[in-house]
């Protein structure tokens, strides 16, 4: 079966849908609660999001889905995170939310 986890691999494939992609939803709630804990520039966040692992697309999967965006501001280039992924962050991490930055 394509894709299944098997008791020694431990994990399943993104097609699957299984765990790989709970580890990506994961990280791309780290990264909303990151861009949110202060003000970070464009090439901050790519520098520590960014991968070029195919199973952890964490920075372009959240880009696509309208999660984060970049702005500018004070003449530079930040990220944040948008309503979308905020609502995202509460609903999944319903703590986070009212944890201060």
């Amino acid at each position: 079966m394509e894709g299944a986890a098997t008791p020694s691999a431990g994990y399943t494939t993104p097609r699957a849908g299984g765990a790989m992609t709970d580890t990506v939803e994961n990280l791309i709630l780290d990264l909303i609660d990151w861009v949110e804990r202060r003000e970070r520039t464009y090439q901050e966040t790519l520098d520590a999001w960014r991968t070029s692992c195919p199973r952890l697309p964490v920075w372009e999967d959240a880009t696509e889905r309208g999660l984060v965006e970049a702005a500018s501001a004070n003449g530079r280039v930040i990220v944040r995170a948008t309503s979308a992924g905020l609502a995202l962050r509460n609903e999944k991490r319903p703590l986070a939310a009212r944890q201060p930055p």
